[in-house]
């Protein structure tokens, strides 16, 4: 099934953030940010465990709390499991975002894709959220980001366990969709080779964007579209360095991204283009794409994403950037606003 008709539009809100990601949130002003997506309209909330080892989960739920639950999408992961153990955050191995949430809560967490730890996990958010039930599931970080040479293995438990309970849970109508919500794109056409169990969505984060979109355009996106598997574009502003930062992937920018946000920048400003509102769009321009989520610690940012969405963009600004071979030419762009 498509997950299209369960989002309430194209603007969702990652959390990540909310976990104390790259620095200590205030607990007021990730308070302020939920609401102010809540006031801007936004209605599709993603997090996940490991987020802040569940800061991000408690934190959205008790804001949430306050609102309808049927007035919200809310989608969360498994692959984690957060124990009552203490442990130093800094020293936690996270794979290729080593010290991301290192300001996140103490509690140690464990890698598990079984079918036990899917429904503890499952379980353990439902707490932290403070409520009933869940929309959406995403099968978290199996890929090489997290395991390296070894992510097959990782993959394979997932498969025969997570992926199993998760379609049982659907078809029970426990949750509406299932997926996996990963930063690379080799086990998501993995997963479309599979003849069951079938997702319904993937979350794809940092590889449909204005810096690097080539390997999902060629076959993942399409494949996904043949078969019906929307994709939901976690991290449009490539870890914020689209957005005015300095990350991207997690880390400091290497200096021939930074060289080439600046060939962008200098593209956008001839025709009058905020380069966050060319990320955002041109993420979503793609048939197989349904939502964005873009991740904020403060309300002015929120803001700033819906005005993003609807900022009117010249077709020669898109134009240029193939000119300059910043954007493929088979690549989907945004139709010029009317």
């Amino acid at each position: 099934m498509t997950i299209k008709p369960l989002l309430p539009g194209a603007l969702g809100f990652g959390t990540a953030p909310l976990g104390n990601m790259f620095r200590a949130i205030p607990d007021e002003e990730a308070a302020a940010t939920v609401e102010a997506a809540w006031d801007q309209g936004i209605r599709y909330f993603d997090t996940a465990p490991f987020y802040g080892a569940g800061l991000s989960e408690i934190r959205l739920g008790e804001v949430l709390a306050g609102h309808p639950r049927d007035e919200f999408v809310l989608s969360t992961k498994v692959g984690r499991v957060v124990l009552d153990e203490i442990e130093d955050p800094a020293a936690r191995d996270l794979g290729e975002k080593g010290g991301l949430f290192e300001h996140g809560r103490p509690n140690r967490m464990i890698n598990d894709y079984t079918a036990d730890a899917t429904l503890r996990s499952i379980e353990d958010s439902l707490k932290r959220l403070g409520t009933d039930r869940l929309d959406i599931v995403w099968v978290h970080d199996v890929a090489q980001d997290f395991y390296g040479d070894e992510w097959l293995a990782a993959y394979e438990s997932a498969r025969t366990g997570a992926f199993r309970v998760l379609q049982k849970l659907r078809e029970e109508g426990v949750i509406k969709a299932w997926g996996l919500g990963v930063n690379r794109v080799e086990p998501l056409e993995l997963t479309l080779d599979l003849d069951e169990p079938k997702p319904d969505a993937f979350l794809l984060a940092g590889r449909y964007t204005l810096l690097d979109h080539g390997r999902a355009l060629e076959r993942l996106l399409p494949s996904a579209a043949a078969q019906g598997v929307d994709i939901v574009v976690g991290g449009p502003y490539s870890s914020g360095i689209l957005a005015g930062g300095t990350h991207f992937e997690y880390q400091k920018a290497p200096a021939a991204v930074v060289g080439t946000v600046e060939r962008i920048k200098a593209v956008a400003g001839r025709h009058g283009v905020g380069v966050k509102a060319a990320a955002l769009q041109f993420a979503l321009a793609h048939p197989a794409t349904v939502a964005a989520i873009p991740g904020a610690t403060r309300p002015s940012r929120i803001a700033e994403d819906v005005a993003a969405l609807h900022e009117t963009i010249p077709a020669a600004f898109w134009t240029d950037l193939r000119e300059e071979g910043l954007v493929s030419e088979a690549a989907p762009v945004p139709a010029p606003s009317a």
